[in-house]
């Protein structure tokens, strides 16, 4: 299951997709939406070129996949607005053993932050901000903070 919807983030329904009577552990990680500064955070707004970013995490999904057969995959992402405290991001990963599971999730999220092409613009009380690269920019692959 991969997800790229402007609707906030179903973690059950993500939970339950990477579940398998094979696996014994299963890892859910959400990044959530923080406001660690100044000026205060009112929320984050996530844009993306729908197509191109869904495939994109469906390829992370792959290549977790490929490197470790066996495991489950499902990742969700947000665009639009998404408040201080709500999950922009998760990943969730069903394997056999917790340490292929920990593995996993981490080289999902990575990945996907490296790869996949969702911008993030800052929004405050009075101004916003795109963090790294704005959209349309040449020099953009990924660079969700989240």
């Amino acid at each position: 299951m991969v997800i790229l919807t402007p609707s906030p983030l179903d973690v059950r329904a993500l939970e339950d997709a990477a579940r398998a009577p094979e696996n014994g552990a299963l890892l859910t990680f959400a990044g959530v939406a923080r406001d660690d500064g100044t000026p205060p955070l009112r929320a984050l707004f996530y844009e993306a070129w729908h197509d191109v970013a869904l495939r994109e995490l469906e390829q992370v999904a792959a290549d977790t996949r490929a490197r470790w057969p066996g495991v489950r995959v499902a990742i969700a992402h947000r665009t639009g607005e998404v408040a201080v405290g709500e999950p922009s991001v998760i990943v969730v990963v069903g394997a056999p053993h917790r340490d292929v599971c920990y593995a996993a999730s981490r080289f999902a999220i990575d990945t996907l932050k490296a790869t996949v092409r969702i911008w993030k613009k800052e929004i405050y009380a009075d101004s916003s901000a795109w963090v790294g690269n704005r959209p349309g920019s040449a020099a953009n692959q990924g660079g969700d903070d989240t």
